[in-house]
């Protein structure tokens, strides 16, 4: 199977203003993620709504395209750069901007999703560690995830799935292995075709989580279980807490 990686990245956030551009020990960190993970996959490219970044990825000899500044999410924005890269591919991977310490194992872990063909879409999940704090696990910045026995996601949910019955909180832990969601995905291409036609969905709305829609519509994602740590750089404090 032929994998393309996109690495959605627009200029404008709320929180950090112009984050793929954020320099990290020398280089923007739309390079760091892009040397990252180049390795693992047939073709690599970004995918941006803004010049800056476009000028930068090709500064590092990097691939990159131009999209609209209208999409809602990077799904989105990586099925528009599919159809204007050459090529045929079986796989599309959505690769996150802002997590500059991705590991290529995560991405043939991914990969390996796909093995056997069933796969429509794919993401990763890590387990809570049992000494954790239980205020990370209640954290509603931290999707969860259950997975069902054959590793794929019956829901995803901000609050803590599922709930523990007759035992402390701070427990449970101890009792269950509960899975925080990693937010990269693997898509079929054809697939990608038809869930960013979707309308947005119920659940989708009450969450906000992209992932209900599609499993709302009847799509199934696979699961494989890292055990290593990702770190998003979600505002300009999130810099001084990186160690190269």
């Amino acid at each position: 199977m032929k994998y393309l990686g996109i690495i959605p990245a627009r200029y404008a956030s709320t929180r950090f203003p112009g984050k793929p551009l954020a320099d990290i020990a020398g280089k923007p960190m739309i390079q760091r993620v892009y040397e990252q993970v180049a390795g693992a996959l047939d073709e690599l490219c970004v995918a941006t709504d803004d010049e800056r970044i476009l000028q930068a990825v090709h500064d590092f000899g990097g691939k990159a395209v131009m999209t609209s500044p209208e999409h809602r999410s990077g799904t989105d924005r990586c099925y528009e750069a599919l159809t204007k890269t050459k090529g045929s591919f079986d796989v599309v991977v959505n690769i996150q901007g802002d997590e500059p310490f991705i590991k290529s194992s995560q991405i043939e872990l991914l990969k390996n999703c796909f093995d056997g063909g069933k796969t429509q879409i794919a993401t990763l999940v890590k387990p809570f560690p049992e000494n954790a704090h239980f205020d990370i696990l209640f954290s509603p910045n931290t999707p969860k995830v259950v997975l069902n026995k054959n590793r794929e996601a019956i829901y995803f949910s901000r609050s803590v799935i599922p709930y523990i019955r007759g035992e402390d909180h701070t427990e449970w832990l101890k009792l269950f292995t509960f899975y925080k969601h990693i937010g990269i995905y693997a898509y079929k291409s054809d697939i990608l075709g038809e869930i960013i036609a979707l309308p947005q969905s119920p659940l989708e709305l009450a969450e906000s989580l992209e992932q209900l829609r599609w499993i709302e519509n009847g799509y199934t994602i696979k699961a494989g279980i890292t055990e290593e740590e990702t770190l998003s750089i979600d505002t300009p404090e999130d810099l001084k807490l990186i160690k190269l």
